[in-house]
């Protein structure tokens, strides 16, 4: 019997070791080693998908985005899309349910960003307090207001990924532990449900994984 409806999410196991978050670098392990040296049909798509993020990104940075920084993003998108479909899995620990792994992403990067533009661009980033247009009487308030949105950054992006995450896993696990109970009439429908959350948890997956990827890239082209 659980404890706590949290406790399918706790990184602790055996030996009082977090052996859960190894569940990070398991894909070393599954991608097989012909992936990398003979092209195969998942091979292509994967990179054409990863060619179509890499225009985005550089459309998205601008003329004045330093050449090679989409890399990053990529392996950014990459790595957070292969953590969220790996929790889909039973028994596996979801490691971006966590603020421990989605802030040690989101802080870093934005922290880099804000000590770049201050440093190379200082006039810029304090244009930035002022929107163009703003009457003189309400400037005191934007700067303000400016700043405390800049200073959340991190912390909507690392709440964004993991809220998403922990939601649809939540629902999943309460669906699972009615199952032992409920009438068998009812079962088929539970099923049903359950696989047609799979399928939204799924999407949601990737979306969540682009959102993350894609205001890391709007943050990062307004240093610039």
């Amino acid at each position: 019997m659980m404890t706590n409806l949290f406790s399918v999410f706790d990184p602790s196991s055996c030996f009082n070791l977090s052996l859960n978050w190894l569940s990070t670098f398991i894909g070393l392990m599954i991608i097989p080693m012909s992936f990398w040296l003979l092209p195969t049909r998942f091979s292509f798509i994967w990179f054409s998908i990863l060619n179509t993020l890499h225009k985005e990104f550089k459309t998205l940075l601008g003329p004045t985005g330093h050449m090679g920084s989409t890399f990053i993003f990529i392996s950014l998108f990459s790595m957070i899309l292969f953590n969220n479909f790996l929790g889909l899995f039973p028994y596996i620990f979801t490691s971006t349910s966590h603020l421990t792994m989605t802030l040690s992403l989101a802080l870093p990067l934005w922290l880099s960003f804000m000590i770049f533009g201050w440093i190379n661009h200082t006039q810029h980033m304090f244009a930035h307090l002022v929107p163009q247009g703003t009457p003189p009487i309400l400037m005191p308030f934007m700067v303000c207001i400016e700043t405390i949105s800049n200073m959340i950054r991190p912390g909507t992006l690392a709440v964004r990924l993991a809220a998403n995450m922990i939601a649809g896993h939540l629902l999943l696990t309460l669906l699972g532990n009615t199952g032992n109970s409920c009438p068998s009439n009812l079962l088929f429908i539970i099923i049903f449900t359950q696989i047609l959350l799979l399928i939204l948890e799924s999407a949601v997956a990737i979306i969540q994984s682009y959102v993350f990827t894609i205001l890391s890239t709007l943050y990062s082209s307004e240093v610039n």
